[in-house]
């Protein structure tokens, strides 16, 4: 076991150190269910973010009416929710594409950007959420984690899963950065 944790580092730390001169949002993304690719440095430079990674068949899928709604609040100050469907964790999102993103607008009301299905755990991890991890040394542990990325493309905090959306130390990082 403390083999694979080794190996698993290394994989880390080697995709890390290769993409160090890369800026974090140089990505590109499928829209979900979409076949329109996004570069997320293009398309939200200048912005504050909140990364998230979604599921449909969750505990913690209620957080999808705070998101949209801090979405809606602070989307003219320059702020955007950016979600991330994954199905690692117990099988969590086993839809497709359309499934989630019919289940996310006619259910949850969102607006807010997603992106497609990704692994956020695992060998399969995707670039963007690697990258993520690796600056801040926290993975996520369960659906709905979130990475507060600053309007220089920085990630400035992670929050687990159970930190709501609209929980109070969260609004008032997001509004700081959108002071700056």
């Amino acid at each position: 076991m403390k083999y694979k944790a080794l190996l698993l580092f290394s994989a880390l730390f080697a995709v890390a150190a290769a993409d160090l001169g890369k800026p974090l949002l140089e990505q590109n993304y499928r829209r979900l269910a979409s076949t329109e690719v996004v570069n997320l440095r293009s398309a939200y430079a200048g912005k504050v973010l909140l990364v998230v990674n979604t599921a449909s068949k969750c505990g913690f899928t209620p957080q999808y009416e705070a998101l949209e709604a801090m979405h809606a609040k602070y989307e003219a100050r320059g702020f955007a929710v950016l979600g991330f469907p994954s199905n690692d964790f117990l099988g969590q999102e086993p839809g497709s594409e359309k499934q989630i993103q019919d289940f996310c607008k006619l259910t949850n009301g969102v607006k807010f950007p997603m992106f497609e299905k990704v692994h956020v755990k695992g060998n399969d991890v995707t670039p963007f959420f690697q990258a993520l991890a690796a600056a801040t040394g926290e993975r996520p542990k369960w659906n709905f984690h979130k990475y507060l990325i600053d309007r220089s493309g920085h990630v400035v905090a992670s929050y687990g899963s159970r930190t709501r959306p609209d929980d109070p130390a969260l609004v008032a990082k997001v509004e700081e950065l959108l002071r700056q």
